[in-house]
């Protein structure tokens, strides 16, 4: 694992705030005091089991996280990002006490999420993205009156609060609206709603903005930022790069179930500095070229994007003078719409941590 340490550069969050403000509510019960740790996660292993084939069934057995370490300092806001299978919401589900660990140390707050696991819900809020958690039939205040009944909120408490939370995230006027007839961004808020209902000090963000449209995704990250603000830890796994480099204090970068790099978003765009990208907009590369770019001598990582006919073929080279002649060659017979270098940004770091993990 490649851990960077940890910097003095200020947290660079989004501060493009209009509307949003969040205001904790003084609740009946106190967050317990801790140590300046809010999440420590020590040698955590998840292991599943499984079944494949078809006439012949076996057992198998899948090690989704492999022995990871992270430790969360109260009132950060920390990005967990890495590609889909890697591990990044089977962590947060333990965290969140919904899945054992097979080993392993884990807590939050100072409470172990297996010995404590009661406690440990009363101290976090969980927003997944999705359309998984609400119940249609009910209409947006019942949802959440449903939530805070569990959270065992105070009736003097629970109607001013949800109005509050509604207001937090948009969607007052809108309370007495069937949930079976909202869009996926107002389905987002709504999740965002019930993880502050009880306002716990500890949230967990996976994947808030997917699926929400770019209005809503930017109300979304900016409602992050401000409860960053306000003190909360928050732990997000987003898959769009510039979401975390422009929210988050400290990122680590997991692959198959290892932490593979942890910094801050300029510490691990550092690492990657003494790099050049090379971006070919092309028609018609084909396989057996990538492969041959790909073994090039001072080729790092090598990706393409397809997008309708055209494709994006991003190279990252230690040295683009010598190479980009060579990459010429290889590319002869293919027709090339665009070639450009530029520096490296996070998306590239994280591309070559990833690939090369």
């Amino acid at each position: 694992m490649t851990v960077v340490p940890a910097g003095t550069e200020a947290p660079s969050r989004v501060t493009d705030r209009t509307s949003i403000r969040y205001t904790p509510l003084p609740l009946s019960s106190s967050h317990p005091a801790a140590s300046a740790l809010a999440v420590e996660v020590h040698g955590l292993r998840r292991t599943y089991r499984t079944t494949t084939g078809t006439l012949r069934r076996r057992r198998l057995e899948v090690e989704a996280v492999r022995g990871i370490d992270l430790q969360i300092a109260r009132g950060q806001l920390f990005g967990l990002l890495g590609p889909n299978g890697a591990g990044k919401t089977t962590t947060i589900r333990v965290l969140c006490t919904l899945l054992l660990p097979t080993a392993g140390t884990v807590r939050v707050l100072g409470l172990d999420v297996v010995s404590e696991a009661k406690s440990v819900r009363r101290q976090i809020g969980y927003v997944f993205g999705g359309d998984r958690g609400l119940y249609d039939r009910l209409s947006a205040y019942d949802n959440l009156r449903y939530f805070a009944e569990l959270y065992a909120l105070e009736p003097s408490l629970l109607r001013r609060r949800i109005g509050q939370v509604l207001e937090v995230v948009g969607l007052t006027g809108r309370e007495k609206e069937r949930v079976e007839g909202f869009s996926r961004g107002m389905r987002q808020r709504l999740h965002l709603a019930r993880g502050l209902l009880h306002d716990p000090p500890v949230l967990f963000f996976d994947e808030p903005t997917i699926g929400v449209d770019p209005v809503g995704a930017r109300e979304v990250r900016q409602l992050i930022s401000e409860l960053a603000r306000a003190g909360k830890t928050i732990l997000l796994t987003t898959h769009y790069m510039f979401e975390a480099d422009s929210l988050c204090d400290r990122i680590a970068v997991i692959s198959k179930g290892a932490i593979v790099a942890e910094g801050s978003p300029s510490q691990l765009k550092a690492a990657a500095s003494d790099r050049t990208v090379v971006e070919v907009k092309a028609y018609g590369i084909s396989d057996a070229v990538v492969e041959s770019i790909r073994s090039l001598a001072g080729v790092q990582s090598v990706a393409m994007e397809v997008s309708d006919q055209a494709q994006l073929l991003v190279v990252q080279v230690s040295d683009a003078d010598q190479l980009t002649g060579r990459l010429m060659q290889l590319l002869e017979g293919v027709r090339v719409d665009r070639i450009a270098t530029r520096e490296p940004t996070l998306e590239d770091a994280y591309v070559a941590l990833v690939t090369a993990a």
